[in-house]
């Protein structure tokens, strides 16, 4: 909303509030004058364990009345998180102007209850209907041993997070008519994870894009660069139209092909232009991870490596690269994946094709690579990791630090202390292609002049093996079975990483097809077989 506008922010939760401030007051109080209500004057028994069907039904009942009559004092009271609740209620009534509020609580599950919620929204004598559903869950208060409505930002609304606010007012930003390339709209509707996107671009265009402000009860969204998520709209503003990069037709298969896995992203571009065709995420917490995760690439990253090889002259991809059953460096052992057999006479294509990772981990300590010499290879050819890139709404650059020590082998098979988004790794497929990095755009350039990030590319003859090596992965090495049945100049990279305390690696995919690069990333999603793999291909099948 403008700034000045009053709002009610959903801060982070912090410890000190545990067990909500009325109840902790309660105790307090009867510890000191001794009616803990036991008949021995002494304090009562704290329950433990799960709240019972009852309790759940009492607690969120008391919850749902309070929120109904506006009172927000009272309802945070029934909350294990009493101020923050009571903030975010407060501002439910005064900020967003959300009256008549009717709750209806639908069937629980366990200490969960599902809930709709219908409102009236009201500003300067314009009013409309608000209805939506959301979920509560009661736990046991770890002070009190009372049951309490376990307090999130998204009890009040499902697309609240910490630090967002709500109100309703004239809207931040003209509302914009995005359009693809063919002038196709784009709406939310019809592509549901363009969502967040669209509303960054409005942030970040709608003043420009010649529309004018309306009045909408809104989400403004504390992550810096999201736009704000419109509810109800009171007052139409003017949509200004705003050009994309984006193509209808790969966006619909993007988001469809997403839609098959959890917690998955995809990023197509076009390799001759860096313009962004597609952008999708399927994920729980609504984060553009397309664009802005951050994340190892696993074997992936083996384009970059195998480019700093060929450019350094330790090896081309006839040359040699044998993959022995384990690689040691500074005193850390490196395997294989289950089942990929050694071959000590193997070529760069060879242990590329199959993934191999003990032969990049031996080749790092060939002269005259250095510490930096990974850097310098991302950096100064594929334009990553300087933090310049104006893609025309927030993304992440890729992140490839000069590390010593067993990162140095750990970052060259993209582990480590390498970050990546599909973003970084889709335009890395494009670099490979054609040579030339082109850095990625979703809004042209012209629009607001401004200067997009460079770097020198990579040499032709290095650009052609890194091509054969992706299309022999892609027809006869890890990613044939993904990408059979494509035609065309196809090449492709597997990938998966392993992460801390997760059973699964993150399942990391990028290849190309014709004038199409996509790269692909599901956490916990396997191999890079298993779930990016598939993505990307659905992609690449759009054409190109």
């Amino acid at each position: 909303m403008r700034k000045g506008a009053k709002a009610a922010v959903i801060g982070s939760v912090f410890a000190v509030m545990v067990g909500g401030a009325g109840y902790g007051a309660f105790n307090v109080m009867s510890a000191l004058d001794g009616s803990g209500g036991s008949g021995t004057g002494g304090p009562a028994a704290v329950k433990t364990g799960p709240p019972s069907g009852a309790e759940v039904k009492e607690a969120s009942s008391k919850f749902f009345a309070a929120w109904e009559q506006g009172d927000a004092a009272k309802a945070a009271a029934y909350t294990n998180f009493a101020q923050k609740a009571q903030e975010l209620l407060a501002g439910y009534r005064d900020d967003a102007h959300l009256t008549g509020v009717k709750i209806t609580p639908g069937t629980a599950t366990g200490a969960t209850v599902p809930f709709s919620v219908k409102a009236t929204v009201s500003f300067e004598g314009k009013s409309k209907p608000f209805a939506y559903d959301s979920r509560l869950t009661v736990v046991r208060g770890e002070t009190t041993g009372k049951a309490l409505v376990d307090w999130k930002p998204s009890v009040v609304h499902p697309e609240l997070q910490d630090g967002d606010t709500l109100v309703t007012g004239a809207s931040a930003n003209p509302p914009i008519e995005a359009v693809d390339r063919n002038n196709v709209v784009l709406t939310k509707e019809k592509y549901p994870s363009l969502g967040p996107i669209l509303d960054a671009l409005r942030e970040k265009y709608g003043d420009t894009a010649g529309g004018t402000a309306g009045v909408e009860l809104a989400i403004h969204h504390a992550a810096e660069g999201a736009g704000d998520t419109a509810l109800v709209t009171l007052a139409k503003g003017k949509a200004g139209k705003l050009h994309t990069t984006l193509s209808a037709s790969v966006q619909a298969a993007a988001e469809k092909a997403v839609a098959r896995y959890a917690e998955s992203s995809v990023v197509a571009v076009q390799p001759s232009s860096g313009e962004v065709l597609a952008v999708a995420n399927h994920r729980a917490d609504g984060f553009n991870a397309a664009f802005q995760g951050t994340l190892a690439p696993g074997s992936t990253m083996k384009i970059i490596t195998s480019a700093m090889l060929i450019d350094n002259g330790v090896t081309t991809m006839n040359g040699p690269a044998p993959c022995p059953q384990t690689a040691t460096w500074q005193s850390e052992t490196f395997h294989n994946l289950t089942g990929l057999a050694p071959n000590e006479k193997a070529s760069l294509a060879n242990s590329f094709m199959r993934s191999c990772n003990t032969a990049f981990v031996k080749l790092i300590d060939e002269k005259p690579l250095t510490d930096e010499s990974l850097t310098t290879e991302a950096q100064t050819r594929f334009g990553l990791g300087q933090n310049n890139w104006k893609t025309g709404i927030p993304s992440f650059d890729g992140r490839v630090p000069a590390s010593g020590g067993p990162n140095r082998a750990a970052n060259a098979i993209g582990q480590g202390e390498v970050q990546m988004s599909p973003l970084n790794m889709a335009s890395v497929t494009a670099t490979a292609m054609t040579g030339t990095f082109r850095q990625p755009v979703i809004v042209s350039p012209k629009l607001d002049d401004r200067e997009l990030a460079t770097a020198k590319g990579l040499p032709g003859g290095t650009s052609a093996q890194l091509r054969a090596m992706m299309n022999l992965t892609a027809t006869s090495g890890t990613a044939a079975q993904v990408m059979a049945g494509l035609r065309g100049d196809i090449g492709a990279k597997t990938g998966s990483a392993e992460v801390d305390a997760q059973s699964k690696s993150n399942s990391w995919f990028t290849g190309y097809r014709n004038n199409i690069a996509a790269a692909a990333m599901t956490q916990q999603g396997g191999h890079g077989v298993d779930a990016a793999g598939p993505i990307v291909a659905a992609v690449l099948r759009t054409g190109g």
